[in-house]
């Protein structure tokens, strides 16, 4: 990731929440892929309000991160806790082969962030979980991404200053959450010390959903946290309708063979293959039955 972002461009990860979402990013030519918190808690039947745990987070991104070679940027929401809990978060993370996380400064339980009713906790404290972070990881290969939501509580001058005190106790890019305006999106890289990350949400508060203008603002970074999540929902809301109205099962386009390529199933059919996995060792002698 960290030579991803040392190239010229912008680099935009989509957002996906399980292997499926990060493999067709993957074969989609897509050089990052991004785990979006709200979809990892909408795919286990909650809004995103901060009701999932650290580990079944850090599980799931684990469940992205091995399905593909691209690399994998993960919500980790508020680090969990103190100090101490976002240093284990940043070693649960890293252990499972993320390349990258943002920690947020909105107290716990936290909320989407770009919904209304937001809070955020004293700016010390903030820099302190970043601090924490930064020293946490095992290789400066893993990234860590400050986010905060300062601007919808307490302006975007103080959003700014935060995101620059981050970057000062060394994390990697910024993450200012949900500026109004498109002069507000412009404004961050410009005065953020360091890479920033724009976030750009379909129906959000930010007006920006150009990836080709935020380069030119420049921005290093661009996640799409929903493009997947919305498309499934729409994509699942036809067919479930077509079926309960027609009494017919909708064309699927791929056979169920083309299907199971897609995830690998050549790779592991050549693993069957080589060591005859599955044949009964009838002929074995008994001492090794």
């Amino acid at each position: 990731m960290r030579d991803l972002l040392a190239q010229p461009g912008l680099v935009v990860a989509p957002g996906a929440y399980d292997g499926i979402g990060a493999r067709l990013a993957a074969q989609a030519g897509f050089q990052a892929v991004y785990m979006t918190g709200a979809g990892t808690a909408m795919a286990r039947g909650f809004p995103d309000f901060g009701l999932l745990t650290q580990t079944e987070m850090a599980d799931n991104a684990g469940v992205m991160a091995r399905s593909v070679a691209i690399p994998v940027i993960a919500d980790a929401d508020t680090g969990y806790g103190n100090e101490l809990n976002v240093t284990r978060t940043v070693r649960e993370y890293e252990a499972r082969g993320v390349a990258a996380i943002h920690i947020e400064d909105q107290v716990s339980p936290k909320r989407c962030g770009h919904l209304d009713g937001k809070e955020v906790i004293p700016r010390s404290e903030f820099v302190s979980k970043i601090r924490a972070a930064v020293e946490a990881r095992h290789s400066n290969a893993f990234l860590v991404i400050a986010r905060t939501d300062a601007r919808a509580v307490l302006g975007l001058d103080e959003a700014i200053d935060r995101a620059n005190a981050a970057i000062d106790v060394g994390a990697d890019l910024a993450f200012v959450e949900a500026p109004q305006t498109r002069e507000e999106v412009e404004q961050v890289p410009r005065r953020v010390r360091g890479a920033c990350l724009l976030n750009i949400v379909g129906g959000g508060r930010t007006p920006v959903f150009d990836v080709a203008l935020a380069q030119e603002m420049g921005y290093r970074l661009a996640i799409v946290p929903g493009l997947l999540l919305s498309a499934a929902i729409e994509a699942g809301d036809a067919a479930l309708a077509t079926l309960r109205s027609t009494r017919t099962v909708p064309p699927i386009a791929s056979s169920v063979g083309e299907t199971f390529r897609r995830f690998g199933a050549d790779d592991w059919d050549a693993l069957r293959q080589r060591f005859n996995a599955g044949a009964r060792a009838i002929d074995a002698p008994a001492t090794l039955r």
